[in-house]
């Protein structure tokens, strides 16, 4: 098996590991009249499958923490045009060409007819129905529409598999060598009474005794979540991810040390989520060890030191040197660790809209009306800022626009936009400078034009948007910020166009992600904000 399964390696490096529960040795004998062996670079691999390039994907959920499962999932990716079928007849999809144009025979392989025909399902003749090491295939239901045999390998031991276009194994890994290790895949195909080579595939998996975790830092109003860079006086959400697919450590106790490296020594707790405040601005080594109890191999008995003899022990008499038996379940300790560069910069706290009025326009009047927002913000002097108006349930955006802010030193400044006739709307308004962007919402309530229309000074009731709106905004916005990096608005002209693009992105995505329309061309003029 050694030298079909791993390309004529010697197997001496195979033997100094231990056995996994389930698997054969790799000094098996292979049946290669039923399993023909084809070398690297034999023309025959470019013939094995009819109708174009078969490709073989291997993938693991490595890495794993030793004692838990990992587990190797093969798929075939047929040539264009081709599927399986619910028989397991590979067939020509309907209404699609390929290179070679349409097929007068809608099957690629049809082995149903195979069956039908010899003696493959009937039970007649079994030598057929085996593996390459002898052993008979498993009748269990469905199992004559499973047309490939996987073969997989790894530290002297191979694993075979019946299975239809895709096929995965679980393996425990207390029994493995620690470190990255090499998992190889054979895929044959049933041939009439025997099986043709398909593809060999391998990948690397790793098995560690680290409990693999990482951390993802998000906070409110940072720009960019992927540079590590974060803003003074908002706290930072720390929450630890597990790597732990086989849900080997759901049964254990984890506990979390945090060390925020800023002096506000070290934290411990149950919980995989925690939130931290940092007040000075500068950079901070964050770090972080998980511990979690886990079911390990028992150490062996330890004799008791002798209990000393007593005066009133007859003379002659020793006591029992007692023994220490473990218990059947014993348990070791994890541990996970994390470390990170943190650095904390000033920007964009808070913004307010704290007046919004009614812009009286002389006739004859625009169709549009026009509204001015007195706004506010706390940190740094904003750089940029953006409007979406939308309909009142925040959801589908009408007009989106953007333009550059300077303000001075004090963060003040009226917001003019146009609103398309009388009615209500949401509108989403947006802070931002090189690393933080700040939101609030706010419903608007456009007044009519008539003649008996009342004056339309509205210094209004501004009561931020409802829950809906606060709702939308603020799950949109930070779903975005996981998925999404900002860059920096530069200062040149020649580059501000392309910022105020992306900030109009941004600002966009936030509130209404999951909208297809296409951001506009920011070509209209400035004028008033």
């Amino acid at each position: 098996f050694h030298e079909v399964l791993s390309n004529e390696r010697t197997s001496s490096y195979m033997r100094e590991h231990n056995h996994l529960n389930g698997w054969s040795s790799d000094e098996n004998d292979w049946n290669e009249e039923l399993y023909p062996v084809w070398k690297r670079g034999d023309p025959r691999w470019k013939m094995s499958w009819k109708g174009g390039h078969m490709q073989v994907n291997l993938t693991s959920d490595s890495p794993a923490l030793v004692g838990s499962n990992i587990t190797f999932t093969v798929k075939l990716v047929f040539p264009r045009c081709q599927k399986e079928d619910a028989d397991g007849n590979i067939v020509y999809e309907k209404n699609c060409r390929n290179d070679t144009g349409p097929s007068p025979d809608p099957y690629v392989y049809n082995w149903t007819a195979w069956t039908e025909d010899g003696d493959w399902g009937n039970g007649t003749n079994q030598r057929h129905h085996v593996f390459p090491d002898g052993r008979p295939f498993p009748h269990h239901h469905g199992w004559r529409k499973m047309n490939f045999v996987y073969m997989f390998h790894t530290l002297g031991q191979y694993f075979q598999k019946l299975g239809r276009c895709s096929a995965n194994v679980s393996v425990n890994t207390t029994n493995m060598t620690l470190g990255p290790q090499l998992m190889e895949v054979t895929v044959y195909r049933r041939h009439r009474w025997s099986y043709v080579p398909m593809a060999k595939v391998k990948t690397v998996y790793v098995v560690t005794d680290q409990i693999p975790l990482f951390v993802d830092m998000s906070q409110k109003n940072d720009r960019n979540l992927s540079d590590e860079t974060f803003l003074r006086g908002l706290p930072i959400t720390f929450n630890v991810l597990i790597h732990d697919p086989s849900h080997f450590l759901n049964e254990s106790a984890i506990q979390y040390k945090w060390n925020f490296g800023d002096g506000t020594g070290l934290f411990a707790s149950n919980n995989h989520t925690l939130n931290h405040t940092y007040v000075l601005n500068g950079t901070y080594s964050f770090n972080l060890t998980v511990q979690a109890a886990v079911p390990g191999p028992c150490p062996s008995p330890t004799p008791r030191p002798p209990k000393p003899t007593r005066s009133s022990l007859p003379a002659g008499d020793n006591p029992l040197e007692l023994w220490e038996t473990p218990d059947e379940n014993c348990q070791i300790n994890r541990y996970g660790y994390f470390k990170a560069t943190i650095t904390i910069v000033d920007g964009i706290l808070e913004v307010n809209i704290i007046q919004m009025t009614d812009v009286q326009i002389p006739p004859p009047q625009p169709d549009n009306s026009l509204m001015d927002f007195v706004v506010s913000c706390q940190g740094t002097i904003p750089k940029e800022v953006c409007t979406v108006i939308s309909d009142p349930t925040c959801q589908i955006a009408q007009d989106t626009f953007c333009n550059p802010v300077d303000v001075g030193d004090m963060c003040l400044l009226t917001v003019r936009r146009a609103f398309n006739g009388s009615g209500t709307y949401c509108m989403n308004l947006t802070l931002g400078d090189d690393v933080s962007l700040a939101l609030t919402s706010t419903l608007v309530s456009v007044p009519g034009r008539g003649p008996g229309s009342p004056s339309r000074m509205v210094n209004g009731v501004l009561v931020s948007v409802g829950s809906l709106a606060i709702l939308v905004a603020v799950i949109a916005f930070l779903v975005y910020k996981k998925h999404k990096e900002y860059k920096p608005v530069e200062d040149s002209t020649g580059i501000k166009d392309k910022g105020l693009n992306a900030f109009l992105n941004h600002a966009k995505a936030k509130f209404f992600s999951g909208s297809r329309e296409k951001d506009p061309l920011l070509k209209n003029s400035p004028g008033n904000l």
